[in-house]
């Protein structure tokens, strides 16, 4: 009856003293040697077992599927279904706590959270995991809807009501705006236009409110969440959001109330990015964006909220930046985009520049005011703490910065001549998301990408066999995972399942003509046209969130500790439970490339 039994290992973390000392009363220690098999087909599963010493491999044929840890344990799903499906054969000389199923089925009767961490799918876990940090306020803050927070009564005038009856309106009911019905378009007035009418020196009683009306509202749903309100707060710089649930105003959200809701600063640092009046100022906005996601991640925000919120921070801090690098002139006739992680919204902790330049053709604008500026703005960005592309795919390099025509021209190139290197810049340039200046430039040449591939079978297959770039199941990486060996190297999560999911859900985007450059988006329209299902759609969204998670834990340890933000995690530093997880996530992204093989017939190609 052993008394050191481990409680602070998943799944048994989460129960009471009452259930800790059913385990202690029905658990056996078990020696196997290496080689000798625990469970296999036929072997009726009488227990659950929990790793004291040593490694288990699970396999499925001669195929290794699975490795379990000290501190693992296995199989429940066994224990539940009455039969053993898999091989457990021990890598090396295992102790192993055995736990009667007895128990085992009492645990999970008294216990949901025991169950689900036990035997559930990804999806499950992960919600599981979540609600272990649901204790946290910022979780709480960051599931919140908008119909949650304090909404302000809408109050609608007529567009020819005079200034001075409007302002009665808002003084009666304490409101610093109302909404403006002008035949079939609906805007605001606001105080700041109230400012700008008795600024004027007009008379007030005889000007319609209809003339100083904004008639460009952003609206939200009610059921939207709240950081949705704030990102487009952010995107559009207003101070206040109409909330609509199906064409029928629900009320408005204003900035403050907002904020004093959520109790962060994202809003203050986007008000003081647009207002710097130099890079000194922006680069002091610029190192609170990176505390602003470790304060996010710690309190428990969802990885793609975080993404959202930071993808339109930087969105913010790169137009301001390019409007004080830039002349006029050059702001109007040009589209400034960037491209990879941060075009998807994916990019959590600050990486190399990925941006590009298109100009309007008929520009009369020098070369060398285009060379000077491109140059200032990357090392502004450089000075921001974003290192150069170690491909130099940046403004900064002429090769992606040209007319519209041009660049036009050179995507033809890398269509109709795909080497490995127009591959790899196509891959990006798909993701490029405007952030300054005309973004019809933008468009214009990602048509040019739609109009190309529309039945290039041969094209999409050498561009999508790109999946398999770095090693899976057959590899190193994975073996070193699934078999224990923790200690040897470092698991580079791009390599092993971030690249694959994102560039699978790329090049399935691309034959579909999908628009979306976010990886959820891409994924909803997939689902929408029938091009995958929803729950593998749910379980790629959610193996990229939960990998984008530990690299985000990892790069915050590595700049805490002074070192460069890399994609590798030490395995053996993860819980039992997060261990658990990324086996999970990595073998939706061995099902999902077998899928993208499958579509693309790289197989027999």
């Amino acid at each position: 009856m052993p008394n050191a039994f481990d409680f602070t290992a998943s799944p048994f973390d989460c129960l009471d003293a009452t259930e800790q000392r059913m385990v202690r009363d029905s658990v056996d220690i078990a020696y196997f040697r290496k080689g000798e098999t625990l469970l296999a087909p036929g072997i009726e599963p009488l227990h659950l077992f929990v790793l004291i010493k040593g490694h288990v491999a699970q396999f499925d044929g001669h195929e290794a599927i699975a490795s379990y840890g000290p501190n693992d344990c296995f199989d429940g799903r066994a224990l539940v279904a009455g039969r053993v499906i898999s091989h457990f054969v021990a890598a090396e000389e295992v102790l192993a706590y055995q736990l009667a199923a007895a128990t085992v089925s009492d645990l999970i009767a008294r216990n949901a959270g025991f169950g689900a961490l036990l035997f559930s799918d990804l999806s499950s876990k992960l919600g599981a995991l979540s609600q272990r940090h649901g204790q946290r306020e910022m979780q709480a803050l960051a599931m919140s809807r908008v119909e949650n927070a304090f909404l302000r009564p809408a109050h609608v005038v007529e567009g020819t009501t005079s200034i001075v009856e409007v302002a009665r309106v808002m003084q009666a009911n304490h409101s610093s705006s109302v909404l403006v019905r002008d035949g079939g378009r609906l805007g605001i007035f606001t105080n700041t236009g109230l400012q700008r009418a008795v600024a004027d020196g007009r008379p007030l009683a005889a000007w319609p409110v209809r003339d100083l009306a904004a008639f460009s509202l952003v609206s939200i749903a009610p059921s939207a969440p709240l950081f949705d309100a704030l990102a487009l707060m952010i995107q559009h710089q207003v101070h206040r959001l109409v909330v609509s649930d199906d064409g029928r105003i629900v009320g408005l959200l204003e900035q403050l109330d907002l904020l004093s809701f959520l109790s962060n600063h994202s809003y203050l640092i986007t008000v003081r990015i647009v207002r710097a009046q130099d890079l000194d100022a922006l680069r002091t906005e610029a190192e609170k964006i990176t505390r602003f996601v470790a304060l996010l991640h710690r309190g428990g925000t969802r990885v793609g909220q975080i993404g959202g919120l930071v993808q339109a921070l930087n969105a913010k801090l790169f137009e301001r930046a390019w409007q004080l690098v830039a002349p006029p002139k050059l702001l109007a006739d040009s589209c400034l985009f960037v491209m990879g992680s941060e075009g998807r919204g994916e990019q959590l902790l600050k990486t190399d520049q990925d941006n590009g330049l298109v100009l309007r053709d008929d520009t009369r604008i020098a070369d060398d005011v285009v060379e000077d500026a491109c140059a200032r703005f990357s090392a502004a960005l450089r000075d921001f703490g974003y290192p150069d592309c170690p491909g130099r795919i940046m403004v900064s390099n002429p090769a992606w910065r040209h007319g519209a025509n041009e660049f036009a021209a050179v995507v033809r190139h890398w269509l109709r001549q795909p080497d490995a290197e127009g591959l790899m810049a196509l891959a990006i340039f798909i993701d490029a998301h405007a952030v300054a200046g005309d973004a019809a430039l933008l468009a214009g040449v990602r048509r040019q990408v739609d109009e190309l591939v529309a039945s290039d079978d041969a094209w999409l297959s050498r561009f999508a066999a790109a999946i398999d770039a770095f090693p899976d199941a057959g590899g190193g990486w994975w073996n070193r995972l699934l078999l224990g060996e923790h200690d040897k190297q470092a698991l580079d999560l791009k390599k092993a399942g971030i690249f694959p999911i994102v560039h699978g859900v790329r090049s399935l985007a691309l034959r579909d003509h999908v628009q979306a450059t976010g990886t959820a988006a891409r994924l909803d329209a997939l689902v929408a046209i029938g091009r995958l299902s929803q729950d593998l759609a749910d379980d790629l969204l959610d193996s990229l969130h939960f990998m984008m998670g530990l690299k985000l834990e990892a790069g915050l340890a590595e700049l805490d500790a002074g070192h460069a933000v890399s994609s590798a995690i030490s395995t053996r530093r993860l819980s039992s439970l997060e261990r658990d997880l990324l086996k999970d996530a990595l073998a939706v992204v061995k099902r999902f490339k077998l899928l993208v093989r499958h579509q693309f017939h790289l197989d027999t190609a």
